[in-house]
């Protein structure tokens, strides 16, 4: 099994779970939904949402992913970009996601339970 992991606001994906599938704004503007690794989450989270609270991390089996997934360069790295709606069935897990008191983000402990 191969988990990739998406920040998004609790609100959102709580909406998404009463229709089926999750929208991000990036499929408007990108054509795509920014997820990230494992060894990617802590700085994406760092760099991107700094101090941000109400957010969950969405933990998504990739194979049940429906839309395309593509491992694009994004400098040095390749990032899993979703093109088109993520089917919330694809969800396996859904862990709040906070910062510490330091506005920093680390790996949520519940990560340990899918052996990344």
């Amino acid at each position: 099994m191969k988990i990739i992991l998406h920040i998004t606001e609790t609100a959102q994906w709580e909406q998404a779970k009463n229709t089926g599938n999750y929208y991000n704004n990036t499929l408007d503007s990108e054509g795509f939904i920014h997820c990230s690794t494992i060894e990617q989450i802590e700085k994406t989270a760092n760099t991107f949402f700094a101090n941000q609270t109400g957010l969950i991390l969405l933990c998504i089996e990739s194979e049940k992913v429906q839309p395309e997934i593509k491992y694009e360069a994004v400098g040095e790295e390749k990032f899993p970009h979703i093109y088109g709606l993520l089917n919330t069935d694809a969800v396996i897990d859904a862990i709040a996601f906070g910062p510490d008191a330091n506005g920093k983000f680390k790996l949520p402990p519940e990560l340990a339970k899918f052996n990344l």
